[in-house]
């Protein structure tokens, strides 16, 4: 009997030292939260901050990825909102300090054009969000005086499907709530995930997606305008757009459409396809198939600083 009784003792030791270490050295069993939305779909729930493998994660009043804000900027501040997915918003796999509105941060501080003015870059974003979410976002919430809007998307963007808030609490990668054990979420790791009916029949969605996406850019456009803001947009390629034979023709359609709509609406469009095909190893600036590495957020750092800057600077006297 007592050697049962120290059997088990032991395998509760065991199991509470891997608990501990699970979340104290990678941040399982603390989850960031998502909370449902009536038009936005899904939002990261408000005030929150926790760390996934060792990487901070702050989530303001906003449901944005950073520290708690004002609603209109402090005096001498150049404030910026970044809208975007999962590639501004840098996951769990990304420091605070090193999201690409914290890296707009450090790269506009020093321009002259700046005049002085303390850069705050606001980091509105979400894991698969799409135009159709970011429009509903300033629908809901304004652009928060800021001077500008960067739109950032993906090529995937372009075929988003209408918001929903299905996922949250039954898709593990959207959880409502904590787990009761870090060990509860890694277990979850290994199962399969159940098919979500509903969701399924979200992503097979008909009509024209592009044109939808299109029109909530344009609409985010007037937002801007309307706000006295600068709205510049952006897209990365996916990987395998980078590496031969490159994107395919239904993405090569849909990248067409967005170029000419861009200069048509006469809004700043910076395509990253063309710069990332020129770098020797575009391996090298991915973690994945989809999302940047450091070295990717630097390449996407600088040229989006460029076009701020451009826009900021006076009209050449004649």
């Amino acid at each position: 009997m007592k050697l049962a009784l120290l059997a088990i003792a032991a395998i509760l030791v065991a199991i509470a030292g891997v608990e501990v270490a699970l979340r104290l050295l990678f941040g399982f069993g603390n989850p960031p939260l998502y909370v449902a939305d009536d038009t936005i779909g899904y939002r990261l729930a408000p005030n929150q901050q926790v760390r996934r493998f060792g990487n901070r994660i702050a989530i303001n009043r906003y449901s944005m990825r950073g520290p708690a804000i004002a609603p209109t900027p402090a005096p001498q501040t150049l404030r910026i909102l970044l809208l975007g997915d999962s590639i501004a918003n840098g996951g769990w796999w990304t420091d605070q300090a090193a999201t690409l509105s914290a890296r707009l941060e450090t790269a506009l501080a020093p321009l002259p054009e700046v005049g002085g003015q303390t850069p705050e870059v606001l980091n509105a974003s979400a894991n698969s969000w799409s135009p159709r979410n970011e429009l509903a976002y300033l629908e809901k919430y304004g652009t928060f005086g800021s001077w500008g809007v960067v739109l950032l998307i993906n090529t995937d963007d372009l075929f988003g499907t209408a918001p929903t808030g299905i996922p949250v609490g039954r898709d593990r990668n959207y959880p409502a709530q904590k787990p009761l054990l870090a060990l509860q979420e890694v277990l979850a790791r290994f199962r399969k995930q159940p098919p979500i009916p509903e969701l399924q029949a979200i992503h097979q969605e008909g009509g024209d997606r592009v044109g939808i996406i299109l029109d909530a850019i344009r609409r985010i456009q007037a937002i801007t305008v309307a706000a006295d803001g600068h709205l510049i947009l952006a897209m990365t390629p996916l990987l395998r757009e980078v590496e031969p034979p490159g994107p395919r023709d239904y993405e090569i359609v849909a990248r067409q459409r967005l170029t000419a709509f861009a200069a048509a609406e006469a809004i700043p469009y910076i395509d990253f396809l063309p710069q990332f095909q020129q770098v020797e190893n575009p391996q090298a600036l991915y973690r994945d198939h989809i999302h940047l590495n450091g070295e990717g957020y630097s390449l996407v750092t600088t040229e989006i600083t460029a076009q701020i800057q451009a826009r900021l600077a006076p009209p050449a006297t004649p």
